[in-house]
């Protein structure tokens, strides 16, 4: 068990941070809080994929030396979902820090739980 912990460090690493992200997200009442926990999340599973991607020996697939064997090649498609999900969790964060700008500006407080209280004063 111990060696094998110790050569998917990089795994380990990476289910450590998504659990670290997701008690965040469960735990914090705060908006900008729960924002930075999904953000930890989702450099865990970026670190994930890359790690999964990444074989020992193995270089970038760009063809240099006329070295055309797959064998010599890392596989380029984790690389290329980690930045189409870096994009996609820019995105998502701009999204969200914007309706919190919202939230704030309506309720004057970024705890969720008195967000929530209010909207049931208005709903009544």
């Amino acid at each position: 068990m111990g060696s094998n912990l110790f050569t998917n460090y990089g795994e380990a690493v990476a289910m450590i941070l998504f659990a670290i992200g997701l008690s965040n997200l469960m735990l914090q009442k705060n908006l900008i809080k729960k924002i930075i926990g999904l953000n930890i999340m989702d450099s865990a599973v970026y670190l994930f994929l890359a790690e999964k991607g990444y074989i020992r020996g193995h270089v970038a697939p760009i063809i240099v030396n006329n070295v055309q064997s797959t064998d010599a090649y890392i596989n380029p498609i984790p690389a290329g979902l980690v930045l189409t999900g870096i994009v996609v969790s820019v995105s998502v964060t701009a999204l969200m820090l914007s309706l919190t700008i919202r939230l704030y500006r309506r309720y004057q407080t970024l705890d969720l739980d008195e967000i929530s209280m209010k909207l049931k004063q208005e709903g009544q």
